[in-house]
């Protein structure tokens, strides 16, 4: 059974569809409903419907920017939209967010009841895409270019000519097209499938249903690689900016509600060049870590490092494994894995000339991340604490398992301890640009993880996570706390204050106002005047 909410500003139309709809029979659940655009918003955020169907004029905001703002805050919502003749034009503005169907205004029961019976077709097929196993031979094409291309990299150079060849290999195989190479950027993506007890359920089939995302968004080849989807996107550097961490979000949401699991994603930086896919294929493995978090399934690595570029070399397994715990993982979870190392090499799996090569490779990788992560001051507090030429380093390896033990979680703690100070200097931000720009209609979350160089998924984690309140609180507070003041210690009118207050509609204005606090703008003013 799917859910629905449905959103008319007539109440006797929107009560009539509720109730004479046999909604249970076409497959459909109302769960909510809602008289403005901005109350719709609220209940998608809220009770994350599987459809939305509205009108497309709508009072406060307007069916096409309703349609807008849910993509960005629920990308797996269907939107459906019931509105008069004369809006047909208005709606064609909508095709970019994916509209399930339009309606035309008036419609009977059985009509919409038939309506209905195809939009839950077209949902029944994603929840099938999700469960498909089949591979198509072009597929297979892009797999074999891909394994190369995102595993083995390409070294330091890359030569006109073989740069010319790599390209038309991708032309061949189908990931490119047409459209002009130049114009294309490039990022990977690993996303991993657990179930409620937290088993990695990721499979070959698993692909199949994260291509079923892909494909609204941007170009894409994804291969199954050890418990793991891995993604090559291509998009325009605006085509990015505009869809990346919406598509991270329908992915992360499709498989909660099709599968009832969790996903685990993470996201490398955008690079201009095929030949960077290999150093994104690292990032996003290390964004997505070994280590399932379930409170932070999207992770993308600029959230975690700083704005300078940072590469880091191709190294073994097991020291990538290492890199995830010195990001992630506990200091349990540091030890127990360090210990089993330790045993390995007693057990001669390792041997000793190997375990040296190793360590000193952890070694290289506890200063790169620390470095990455918090910079050249913490890395010289490191460097004093354990230095580099301590007998230690270089000794007998069984008697030098607690230093690197140390060496490993000292580092952890630091990264730790650096990513939370992040966290709250990135929430200081956040809210101060609240504060200075509320007053711009066009401030929102997107704009503010923008100009702060973070991802909008993860700034408004942080700031759920610090302060309790979604963005879209934090500056409604900020707007109607001003409207207050402005109110009581003012002449200006309501309509001036609202403009002040970043409102373009003076009656959405008061509709928030008197949400926020209870009652209207005016009996505010009238209740101060009367207590002076």
């Amino acid at each position: 059974m799917y859910t629905v909410i449905v959103a008319d500003d007539e109440q006797e139309i929107r009560r009539s569809l509720i109730r004479k709809v046999n909604w249970g029979e076409v497959g459909f659940q109302v769960i909510g409903e809602a008289e403005n655009g901005a109350e719709a918003l609220e209940l998608v955020e809220k009770l994350e419907p599987d459809l939305l169907l509205t009108d497309i004029r709508m009072p406060f905001i307007s069916g096409i920017e309703l349609a807008r703002q849910v993509r960005e805050i629920r990308p797996a919502t269907q939107i459906a939209f019931l509105s008069g003749y004369d809006d047909f034009s208005y709606a064609q503005q909508a095709i970019q967010y994916n509209i399930i169907s339009y309606l035309l205004k008036p419609i009977s029961a059985a009509e919409l009841e038939c309506e209905l019976l195809k939009m839950k077709e077209k949902i029944d097929q994603k929840f099938r895409a999700f469960s498909s196993s089949s591979m198509r031979q072009e597929h297979v094409e892009k797999t074999e270019f891909l394994m190369p291309l995102l595993l083995d990299g390409f070294g330091n150079e890359v030569s006109g000519e073989d740069y010319a060849e790599l390209m038309q290999n991708a032309v061949s195989c189908g990931l490119i097209d047409g459209e002009e190479p130049e114009a294309l950027n490039y990022a990977v993506m690993v996303t991993r499938i657990f179930n409620k007890e937290g088993k990695n359920c990721t499979s070959r089939a698993s692909v199949n249903a994260i291509d079923s995302i892909l494909r609204k968004y941007v170009k894409y080849s994804s291969i199954y690689l050890k418990g793991r989807v891995v993604s090559l996107l291509l998009a325009t550097p605006r085509g990015f900016d505009k869809y990346l961490h919406i598509l991270v979000d329908d992915i992360c949401q499709s498989v909660e509600r099709i599968m009832d699991m969790n996903s685990v994603i993470g996201v490398s930086r955008i690079v201009e060049s095929l030949t960077g896919c290999h150093e994104c294929y690292l990032e996003a493995m290390s964004a997505a870590g070994d280590f399932n978090r379930m409170e932070d399934n999207v992770h993308f690595i600029s959230d975690d490092e700083r704005q300078e570029n940072f590469g880091k070399e191709s190294v073994q397994q097991i020291v990538d494994d290492m890199e995830n715990l010195l990001r992630k993982g506990t200091e349990e979870e540091i030890t127990a894995y360090l210990m089993d190392f330790f045993d390995k090499v007693v057990q001669h799996k390792i041997s000793q000339l190997e375990a040296e090569f190793i360590l000193m490779l952890i070694v290289s990788t506890v200063y790169q991340v620390l470095y990455s992560v918090t910079g050249e001051e913490a890395v010289q507090k490191m460097r004093q604490r354990f230095p580099m030429y301590s007998t230690k380093l270089f000794g007998n390896i069984g008697d030098s398992k607690q230093f690197y033990v140390d060496i490993c979680i000292t580092a952890r703690e630091m990264i730790a301890e650096q990513r939370k100070k992040s966290s709250v200097m990135l929430c200081s931000r956040a809210i101060r640009i609240i504060n200075e720009k509320y007053m711009d209609p066009d401030l929102s979350l997107v704009s503010v993880s923008t100009e702060i160089s973070v991802s909008p998924n993860y700034l408004s984690a942080l700031l759920k996570k610090d302060t309790g309140e979604t963005f879209k609180e934090l500056l409604t507070k900020k707007r109607i706390e001003t409207a207050k003041e402005l109110l009581m210690d003012t002449s200006l009118k309501v309509r001036e204050i609202a403009a002040k207050c970043g409102y373009n509609d003076q009656h959405y204005f008061s509709y928030c106002f008197k949400k926020y606090t209870g009652i209207s703008p005016n009996s505010c003013r009238r209740n101060y005047e009367d207590n002076r």
